[in-house]
Protein backbone atom coordinates (compact mmCIF):
# COMPACT_ATOMS: atom_id res chain seq x y z
CA UNK A 1 0.00 0.00 0.00
CA UNK A 2 1.39 3.46 -1.22
CA UNK A 3 0.52 5.94 1.53
CA UNK A 4 1.03 9.48 0.25
CA UNK A 5 3.66 11.74 2.84
CA UNK A 6 2.19 13.92 4.88
CA UNK A 7 3.82 16.93 2.65
CA UNK A 8 3.14 15.12 -0.76
CA UNK A 9 -0.97 15.30 1.02
CA UNK A 10 -0.72 18.36 2.08
CA UNK A 11 -0.58 19.80 -1.69
CA UNK A 12 -4.17 18.52 -1.77
CA UNK A 13 -5.09 19.98 1.49
CA UNK A 14 -3.52 23.13 0.33
CA UNK A 15 -5.68 23.29 -2.74
CA UNK A 16 -8.71 25.50 -2.94
CA UNK A 17 -11.27 26.86 -6.31
CA UNK A 18 -8.40 29.26 -6.00
CA UNK A 19 -5.53 28.18 -5.01
CA UNK A 20 -4.78 25.19 -7.47
CA UNK A 21 -1.84 23.11 -6.22
CA UNK A 22 -0.85 21.64 -9.58
CA UNK A 23 2.68 22.05 -11.51
CA UNK A 24 2.78 23.16 -15.37
CA UNK A 25 4.57 22.85 -18.08
CA UNK A 26 4.93 24.64 -21.60
CA UNK A 27 6.74 22.49 -24.69
CA UNK A 28 7.56 23.80 -27.67
CA UNK A 29 7.84 20.80 -29.64
CA UNK A 30 9.35 20.75 -33.92
CA UNK A 31 7.45 17.95 -35.68
CA UNK A 32 10.27 18.04 -38.31
CA UNK A 33 12.31 16.16 -36.34
CA UNK A 34 9.75 13.32 -36.01
CA UNK A 35 10.37 9.86 -37.36
CA UNK A 36 6.87 9.97 -39.26
CA UNK A 37 4.37 13.06 -39.90
CA UNK A 38 2.83 14.20 -36.56
CA UNK A 39 -1.35 13.83 -36.35
CA UNK A 40 -2.60 13.95 -33.29
CA UNK A 41 -3.91 10.41 -32.96
CA UNK A 42 -0.61 9.08 -33.61
CA UNK A 43 0.98 11.00 -30.85
CA UNK A 44 -1.93 10.28 -28.55
CA UNK A 45 -0.96 6.67 -28.83
CA UNK A 46 2.26 6.80 -28.41
CA UNK A 47 2.17 8.73 -25.09
CA UNK A 48 -0.79 5.63 -24.09
CA UNK A 49 1.98 3.25 -24.59
CA UNK A 50 4.62 5.06 -23.08
CA UNK A 51 3.01 5.35 -19.46
CA UNK A 52 0.68 2.46 -19.10
CA UNK A 53 3.46 0.78 -17.32
CA UNK A 54 4.29 3.22 -15.41
CA UNK A 55 2.58 4.36 -11.84
CA UNK A 56 3.24 7.84 -11.67
CA UNK A 57 0.95 8.53 -14.27
CA UNK A 58 -1.69 5.54 -13.90
CA UNK A 59 -2.27 5.64 -10.15
CA UNK A 60 -4.98 7.89 -8.11
CA UNK A 61 -5.83 8.87 -4.86
CA UNK A 62 -8.01 7.04 -2.48
CA UNK A 63 -9.24 8.52 0.62
CA UNK A 64 -9.27 6.98 4.54
CA UNK A 65 -12.39 6.42 5.82
CA UNK A 66 -13.48 9.68 8.49
CA UNK A 67 -10.26 11.14 6.78
CA UNK A 68 -8.21 9.96 9.68
CA UNK A 69 -5.02 9.53 7.77
CA UNK A 70 -3.76 10.68 4.88
CA UNK A 71 -4.47 9.32 1.10
CA UNK A 72 -3.51 6.42 -0.32
CA UNK A 73 -2.51 5.71 -4.08
CA UNK A 74 -4.16 3.00 -6.01
CA UNK A 75 -3.71 2.04 -9.36
CA UNK A 76 -6.63 3.47 -11.99
CA UNK A 77 -8.36 0.26 -13.45
CA UNK A 78 -10.06 2.15 -16.11
CA UNK A 79 -7.03 4.10 -16.92
CA UNK A 80 -7.68 5.97 -20.33
CA UNK A 81 -5.64 7.74 -22.26
CA UNK A 82 -7.98 9.82 -24.26
CA UNK A 83 -9.25 11.19 -20.50
CA UNK A 84 -5.37 12.99 -20.14
CA UNK A 85 -4.22 13.40 -23.67
CA UNK A 86 -6.57 16.51 -25.19
CA UNK A 87 -6.44 18.17 -28.58
CA UNK A 88 -6.84 21.90 -29.25
CA UNK A 89 -5.97 24.90 -31.38
CA UNK A 90 -4.16 28.12 -30.86
CA UNK A 91 -6.89 31.08 -31.72
CA UNK A 92 -5.36 33.04 -34.96
CA UNK A 93 -3.24 34.36 -35.84
CA UNK A 94 -1.61 31.77 -33.53
CA UNK A 95 1.40 33.95 -32.05
CA UNK A 96 3.22 34.29 -29.03
CA UNK A 97 0.19 36.31 -27.16
CA UNK A 98 -2.92 33.81 -28.08
CA UNK A 99 -0.37 30.83 -26.94
CA UNK A 100 -0.26 32.06 -23.15
CA UNK A 101 -3.71 33.56 -23.05
CA UNK A 102 -4.49 29.77 -23.82
CA UNK A 103 -1.97 28.33 -21.50
CA UNK A 104 -2.98 30.40 -18.55
CA UNK A 105 -6.50 29.52 -18.98
CA UNK A 106 -6.08 25.90 -18.90
CA UNK A 107 -3.57 26.12 -15.95
CA UNK A 108 -6.90 27.74 -14.42
CA UNK A 109 -8.79 24.52 -14.68
CA UNK A 110 -8.54 22.16 -11.79
CA UNK A 111 -7.65 18.29 -12.27
CA UNK A 112 -10.28 15.75 -12.06
CA UNK A 113 -9.05 13.88 -8.28
CA UNK A 114 -11.58 11.05 -9.71
CA UNK A 115 -8.43 10.29 -12.13
CA UNK A 116 -4.61 10.11 -12.29
CA UNK A 117 -3.62 13.51 -11.60
CA UNK A 118 -2.41 14.21 -14.88
CA UNK A 119 -3.34 15.63 -18.38
CA UNK A 120 -1.81 17.20 -21.32
CA UNK A 121 -3.08 19.39 -24.01
CA UNK A 122 -1.58 19.12 -27.71
CA UNK A 123 -1.98 22.87 -28.89
CA UNK A 124 -1.88 23.17 -33.12
CA UNK A 125 -1.48 25.61 -34.87
CA UNK A 126 1.25 28.23 -33.27
CA UNK A 127 3.95 29.85 -35.33
CA UNK A 128 6.79 31.38 -33.69
CA UNK A 129 8.46 34.16 -34.00
CA UNK A 130 9.95 33.21 -37.01
CA UNK A 131 6.65 31.86 -38.55
CA UNK A 132 7.60 28.70 -38.55
CA UNK A 133 4.50 26.23 -37.34
CA UNK A 134 4.97 24.09 -33.92
CA UNK A 135 3.53 21.69 -31.87
CA UNK A 136 2.98 22.86 -28.19
CA UNK A 137 2.30 20.62 -25.45
CA UNK A 138 0.81 22.14 -22.32
CA UNK A 139 1.53 19.46 -19.35
CA UNK A 140 0.21 19.73 -15.62
CA UNK A 141 0.72 17.38 -12.80
CA UNK A 142 -1.12 18.11 -9.42
CA UNK A 143 2.28 18.88 -6.18
CA UNK A 144 1.17 15.88 -4.62
CA UNK A 145 2.27 13.56 -7.41
CA UNK A 146 5.86 15.73 -8.29
CA UNK A 147 8.16 17.96 -7.19
CA UNK A 148 10.60 19.58 -9.28
CA UNK A 149 13.06 16.69 -9.53
CA UNK A 150 10.18 14.02 -9.39
CA UNK A 151 8.44 15.74 -12.10
CA UNK A 152 11.67 15.74 -14.74
CA UNK A 153 11.93 11.85 -13.75
CA UNK A 154 8.44 11.32 -14.96
CA UNK A 155 8.44 13.18 -18.02
CA UNK A 156 11.97 11.36 -19.03
CA UNK A 157 9.82 8.67 -19.65
CA UNK A 158 8.52 10.49 -22.68
CA UNK A 159 11.65 11.89 -23.68
CA UNK A 160 14.82 10.48 -25.52
CA UNK A 161 18.43 11.73 -26.82
CA UNK A 162 17.49 11.11 -30.54
CA UNK A 163 14.16 11.21 -32.26
CA UNK A 164 13.64 7.15 -32.48
CA UNK A 165 15.78 6.30 -29.70
CA UNK A 166 14.30 4.66 -26.31
CA UNK A 167 12.87 6.66 -23.02
CA UNK A 168 15.39 7.92 -20.90
CA UNK A 169 14.09 6.52 -17.71
CA UNK A 170 13.68 2.64 -17.23
CA UNK A 171 10.13 1.23 -17.03
CA UNK A 172 8.39 1.35 -13.54
CA UNK A 173 7.03 -1.94 -13.02
CA UNK A 174 5.11 -2.47 -9.50
CA UNK A 175 2.03 -0.66 -9.28
CA UNK A 176 0.44 0.52 -5.81
CA UNK A 177 -1.94 -2.12 -4.69
CA UNK A 178 -5.69 -1.74 -3.48
CA UNK A 179 -6.24 -2.24 0.25
CA UNK A 180 -9.63 -3.12 1.60
CA UNK A 181 -11.11 -0.77 3.46
CA UNK A 182 -10.34 -2.32 6.69
CA UNK A 183 -6.94 -2.24 6.56
CA UNK A 184 -7.39 1.07 5.49
CA UNK A 185 -8.77 2.01 8.69
CA UNK A 186 -6.69 -0.28 10.42
CA UNK A 187 -3.75 1.66 9.65
CA UNK A 188 -5.20 5.01 10.57
CA UNK A 189 -5.97 4.18 13.98
CA UNK A 190 -2.34 2.73 14.47
CA UNK A 191 -0.78 5.96 12.76
CA UNK A 192 -2.94 8.23 14.96
CA UNK A 193 -2.09 6.26 18.16
CA UNK A 194 1.72 6.50 17.58
CA UNK A 195 1.27 10.20 16.57
CA UNK A 196 2.26 11.63 19.95
CA UNK A 197 5.33 9.72 20.27
CA UNK A 198 6.48 10.99 17.07
CA UNK A 199 5.63 14.41 17.86
CA UNK A 200 7.93 14.45 20.79
CA UNK A 201 10.73 13.12 18.53
CA UNK A 202 9.92 15.96 16.00
CA UNK A 203 10.08 18.78 18.82
CA UNK A 204 13.24 18.47 20.44
CA UNK A 205 15.26 18.99 17.20
CA UNK A 206 13.32 21.77 16.37
CA UNK A 207 13.76 23.66 19.75
CA UNK A 208 17.55 23.31 19.05
CA UNK A 209 16.97 24.39 15.42
CA UNK A 210 15.27 27.58 16.76
CA UNK A 211 18.20 28.67 19.39
CA UNK A 212 21.12 28.14 16.52
CA UNK A 213 18.86 30.36 14.22
CA UNK A 214 18.48 33.08 17.41
CA UNK A 215 22.23 32.82 17.09
CA UNK A 216 22.94 33.09 13.64
CA UNK A 217 20.35 36.11 13.46
CA UNK A 218 22.45 37.97 16.49
CA UNK A 219 25.90 37.15 14.31
CA UNK A 220 24.23 38.29 10.91
CA UNK A 221 24.45 35.25 9.02
CA UNK A 222 21.04 33.88 9.41
CA UNK A 223 19.33 33.82 6.18
CA UNK A 224 16.25 35.93 5.60
CA UNK A 225 13.26 35.85 7.53
CA UNK A 226 9.49 35.16 6.99
CA UNK A 227 7.40 38.31 7.52
CA UNK A 228 9.61 40.99 6.92
CA UNK A 229 8.68 41.38 3.49
CA UNK A 230 7.66 44.83 1.58
CA UNK A 231 3.83 44.40 0.37
CA UNK A 232 3.31 44.61 -3.45
CA UNK A 233 0.34 44.58 -5.90
CA UNK A 234 0.79 40.71 -5.95
CA UNK A 235 0.86 39.64 -2.28
CA UNK A 236 -2.90 39.73 -1.81
CA UNK A 237 -5.87 37.00 -1.91
CA UNK A 238 -6.04 35.28 -5.00
CA UNK A 239 -8.23 34.18 -7.79
CA UNK A 240 -8.26 31.35 -9.72
CA UNK A 241 -7.42 33.16 -13.06
CA UNK A 242 -3.72 33.10 -14.08
CA UNK A 243 -1.44 35.14 -16.29
CA UNK A 244 1.76 33.19 -17.82
CA UNK A 245 4.91 34.53 -20.15
CA UNK A 246 8.02 33.28 -21.40
CA UNK A 247 11.36 33.97 -22.39
CA UNK A 248 14.78 32.93 -22.94
CA UNK A 249 18.14 33.74 -21.71
CA UNK A 250 21.70 32.48 -23.26
CA UNK A 251 23.04 30.22 -20.59
CA UNK A 252 26.66 30.55 -21.66
CA UNK A 253 26.25 34.11 -20.96
CA UNK A 254 24.91 33.58 -17.04
CA UNK A 255 27.83 30.32 -17.15
CA UNK A 256 30.37 33.73 -18.26
CA UNK A 257 29.18 35.87 -15.32
CA UNK A 258 29.39 33.16 -12.63
CA UNK A 259 33.42 32.58 -13.67
CA UNK A 260 33.90 36.19 -13.72
CA UNK A 261 32.77 37.00 -10.67
CA UNK A 262 33.16 34.31 -8.63
CA UNK A 263 29.22 33.24 -8.15
CA UNK A 264 27.06 30.41 -8.79
CA UNK A 265 24.28 30.30 -11.49
CA UNK A 266 21.78 30.36 -8.86
CA UNK A 267 23.01 33.49 -7.89
CA UNK A 268 22.82 35.22 -11.81
CA UNK A 269 19.33 34.27 -11.99
CA UNK A 270 18.23 35.33 -8.62
CA UNK A 271 20.36 38.77 -9.57
CA UNK A 272 18.55 39.17 -12.97
CA UNK A 273 15.20 38.77 -11.21
CA UNK A 274 16.01 41.02 -8.85
CA UNK A 275 16.32 43.84 -11.74
CA UNK A 276 13.43 42.39 -13.43
CA UNK A 277 11.43 42.81 -10.36
CA UNK A 278 12.62 46.03 -9.36
CA UNK A 279 12.20 47.57 -13.29
CA UNK A 280 8.61 46.42 -13.34
CA UNK A 281 7.67 47.97 -10.44
CA UNK A 282 9.18 51.19 -11.10
CA UNK A 283 7.65 51.33 -14.17
CA UNK A 284 4.13 51.15 -12.28
CA UNK A 285 5.34 53.65 -9.60
CA UNK A 286 5.12 50.63 -6.75
CA UNK A 287 8.80 49.86 -5.93
CA UNK A 288 9.28 49.72 -2.50
CA UNK A 289 12.23 51.20 -0.16
CA UNK A 290 12.90 47.79 0.88
CA UNK A 291 14.20 44.32 -0.89
CA UNK A 292 11.71 42.23 -2.07
CA UNK A 293 11.67 38.79 -0.03
CA UNK A 294 11.45 35.63 -3.01
CA UNK A 295 11.36 31.55 -1.05
CA UNK A 296 13.65 29.44 -2.89
CA UNK A 297 12.50 25.78 -3.11
CA UNK A 298 15.50 23.66 -2.63
CA UNK A 299 15.53 19.71 -3.32
CA UNK A 300 16.99 17.53 -0.51
CA UNK A 301 16.27 14.39 -2.14
CA UNK A 302 19.87 13.33 -1.86
CA UNK A 303 20.30 14.15 2.00
CA UNK A 304 17.03 13.05 2.86
CA UNK A 305 16.24 10.06 4.64
CA UNK A 306 13.02 9.06 3.77
CA UNK A 307 12.89 6.75 1.04
CA UNK A 308 8.87 7.20 0.21
CA UNK A 309 6.91 10.48 -1.41
CA UNK A 310 7.21 12.65 -4.37
CA UNK A 311 8.06 16.10 -2.78
CA UNK A 312 11.51 15.93 -1.00
CA UNK A 313 12.06 19.55 -0.89
CA UNK A 314 12.57 22.28 1.68
CA UNK A 315 12.55 26.05 1.11
CA UNK A 316 15.11 28.91 2.04
CA UNK A 317 14.50 32.75 1.99
CA UNK A 318 16.36 35.70 0.13
CA UNK A 319 16.33 39.03 -0.22
CA UNK A 320 16.80 39.79 -4.30
CA UNK A 321 17.79 42.94 -3.60
CA UNK A 322 15.08 44.70 -5.42
CA UNK A 323 16.44 48.07 -3.54
CA UNK A 324 19.89 48.19 -5.59
CA UNK A 325 19.98 49.94 -8.82
CA UNK A 326 23.51 48.51 -9.79
CA UNK A 327 23.03 45.01 -11.47
CA UNK A 328 27.07 43.90 -10.21
CA UNK A 329 26.18 45.32 -6.62
CA UNK A 330 23.17 43.53 -6.42
CA UNK A 331 24.89 40.33 -7.93
CA UNK A 332 27.80 40.11 -4.90
CA UNK A 333 25.24 41.43 -2.20
CA UNK A 334 22.94 38.32 -3.61
CA UNK A 335 25.95 35.75 -3.44
CA UNK A 336 26.76 36.60 -0.08
CA UNK A 337 23.48 36.55 1.40
CA UNK A 338 22.90 33.37 -0.43
CA UNK A 339 25.73 31.24 1.19
CA UNK A 340 24.71 32.42 4.35
CA UNK A 341 21.36 30.77 3.68
CA UNK A 342 23.20 28.33 3.07
CA UNK A 343 24.75 27.69 5.30
CA UNK A 344 21.72 27.95 7.61
CA UNK A 345 19.53 25.84 5.36
CA UNK A 346 21.87 23.03 5.47
CA UNK A 347 22.12 23.37 9.57
CA UNK A 348 18.42 22.33 8.84
CA UNK A 349 17.66 18.94 8.71
CA UNK A 350 16.62 17.67 5.27
CA UNK A 351 13.54 15.85 6.50
CA UNK A 352 12.28 18.81 8.83
CA UNK A 353 9.63 19.95 6.62
CA UNK A 354 8.36 16.22 5.61
CA UNK A 355 8.30 15.41 9.27
CA UNK A 356 6.33 18.46 9.94
CA UNK A 357 4.06 17.71 7.26
CA UNK A 358 3.21 14.18 8.71
CA UNK A 359 0.75 15.97 11.31
CA UNK A 360 -1.23 17.82 8.91
CA UNK A 361 -5.39 16.71 9.89
CA UNK A 362 -6.76 15.96 6.13
CA UNK A 363 -10.03 18.04 7.48
CA UNK A 364 -8.48 20.64 10.17
CA UNK A 365 -5.82 21.39 7.05
CA UNK A 366 -8.46 22.18 4.33
CA UNK A 367 -11.09 23.93 6.22
CA UNK A 368 -8.54 26.34 7.98
CA UNK A 369 -7.29 27.12 4.78
CA UNK A 370 -10.65 27.87 2.82
CA UNK A 371 -11.28 30.21 5.74
CA UNK A 372 -7.81 31.98 5.50
CA UNK A 373 -8.85 32.53 2.09
CA UNK A 374 -12.14 33.61 2.89
CA UNK A 375 -11.42 36.10 4.83
CA UNK A 376 -8.84 37.82 2.96
CA UNK A 377 -6.08 37.26 5.59
CA UNK A 378 -3.27 37.24 3.39
CA UNK A 379 -3.74 41.30 3.12
CA UNK A 380 -4.41 41.31 6.91
CA UNK A 381 -0.93 40.68 8.79
CA UNK A 382 2.79 41.42 7.46
CA UNK A 383 3.55 39.55 4.28
CA UNK A 384 5.19 36.01 4.33
CA UNK A 385 7.10 36.51 0.98
CA UNK A 386 6.41 38.11 -2.13
CA UNK A 387 7.25 35.53 -4.51
CA UNK A 388 8.25 31.77 -5.15
CA UNK A 389 11.51 31.58 -7.53
CA UNK A 390 12.89 27.68 -8.47
CA UNK A 391 16.05 27.26 -10.57
CA UNK A 392 15.46 23.65 -12.05
CA UNK A 393 18.82 22.49 -13.49
CA UNK A 394 17.58 20.68 -17.13
CA UNK A 395 19.33 18.69 -19.92
CA UNK A 396 22.59 20.33 -21.47
CA UNK A 397 21.54 18.74 -24.63
CA UNK A 398 18.82 18.72 -27.04
CA UNK A 399 15.20 16.44 -26.09
CA UNK A 400 12.75 14.56 -28.24
CA UNK A 401 9.11 14.24 -26.68
CA UNK A 402 7.83 11.46 -28.12
CA UNK A 403 10.45 12.36 -31.64
CA UNK A 404 9.99 16.39 -31.64
CA UNK A 405 12.48 18.24 -30.97
CA UNK A 406 12.05 20.33 -27.75
CA UNK A 407 12.82 23.52 -28.60
CA UNK A 408 11.54 25.32 -25.66
CA UNK A 409 10.28 23.91 -21.90
CA UNK A 410 8.65 26.15 -19.25
CA UNK A 411 8.08 24.80 -15.54
CA UNK A 412 5.50 26.59 -13.83
CA UNK A 413 4.60 26.59 -10.26
CA UNK A 414 1.21 27.41 -7.98
CA UNK A 415 0.81 30.67 -6.58
CA UNK A 416 -0.60 30.91 -3.03
CA UNK A 417 -2.69 33.47 -1.38
CA UNK A 418 -0.38 36.42 -0.04
CA UNK A 419 2.32 34.99 -3.07
CA UNK A 420 0.38 35.64 -6.52
CA UNK A 421 3.51 35.02 -8.59
CA UNK A 422 5.79 32.26 -9.56
CA UNK A 423 8.62 32.47 -11.53
CA UNK A 424 10.92 29.17 -12.53
CA UNK A 425 13.62 29.21 -14.59
CA UNK A 426 15.21 26.09 -16.19
CA UNK A 427 18.18 25.04 -18.50
CA UNK A 428 17.79 23.38 -21.85
CA UNK A 429 20.39 22.46 -24.12
CA UNK A 430 22.06 25.84 -23.88
CA UNK A 431 19.29 27.87 -23.22
CA UNK A 432 17.60 29.24 -19.64
CA UNK A 433 13.92 29.23 -20.54
CA UNK A 434 12.31 31.65 -17.80
CA UNK A 435 8.43 30.78 -17.08
CA UNK A 436 6.21 32.93 -15.03
CA UNK A 437 2.84 32.55 -13.58
CA UNK A 438 0.21 34.81 -11.37
CA UNK A 439 -2.67 36.01 -10.48
CA UNK A 440 -4.37 37.35 -13.65
CA UNK A 441 -6.44 40.04 -11.04
CA UNK A 442 -2.94 41.06 -9.33
CA UNK A 443 -0.77 40.79 -12.31
CA UNK A 444 -2.53 41.34 -15.58
CA UNK A 445 0.26 41.23 -18.07
CA UNK A 446 2.79 38.87 -16.90
CA UNK A 447 5.09 39.64 -19.82
CA UNK A 448 5.83 42.94 -18.90
CA UNK A 449 7.88 41.68 -16.35
CA UNK A 450 9.16 38.72 -18.25
CA UNK A 451 10.70 40.99 -21.03
CA UNK A 452 12.89 42.59 -18.39
CA UNK A 453 14.69 39.68 -18.07
CA UNK A 454 16.63 39.42 -21.17
CA UNK A 455 17.47 43.28 -20.28
CA UNK A 456 18.65 42.66 -16.93
CA UNK A 457 21.24 39.97 -18.08
CA UNK A 458 22.38 42.58 -20.66
CA UNK A 459 22.74 45.06 -18.28
CA UNK A 460 24.82 42.56 -16.10
CA UNK A 461 26.92 41.42 -18.70
CA UNK A 462 27.70 44.55 -19.57
CA UNK A 463 28.70 45.85 -16.27
CA UNK A 464 30.96 42.39 -15.21
CA UNK A 465 32.62 43.52 -18.85
CA UNK A 466 35.22 40.97 -21.05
Amino acid sequence: MDRLSGLDASFLYLETPAQLMHVCAVMVLDPATMTSPYTFAALQDRIGEAVRDVPGFTRKIRGVPLGLDHPVWVRDRNFDIERHVHRLAVPTPGGYAELMDLCAHLASLPLDRSRPLWEMWVIEGYRDADGDEKVVVFAKMHHATVDGVSGANLISHLCSIEPDAAPLAPVEQRHPRDPGRGELLGRAVIGTATRPVTLVKVLKPSAELVTKSIGRARRGTAMAAPFSAPRTSFNGTITSHRSIAMADLDLDEIRRIKKATGTTVNDVVLAIAGGALRAYLAERDELPSSSLLATVPVSVRDSSRRSGGANKVSALFTKLGTDIDDPLERLHMLAERNQNAKEHHNAISADALQDWAEFAAPRTFGLAVRTYANLRLAERHPVVHNLVISNVPGPPIPLYFMGARIEALCPLGPVFHGAGLNITVMSNAGQMHVGAIACRESMPDTDALVRHFPAELERLSEAVGD
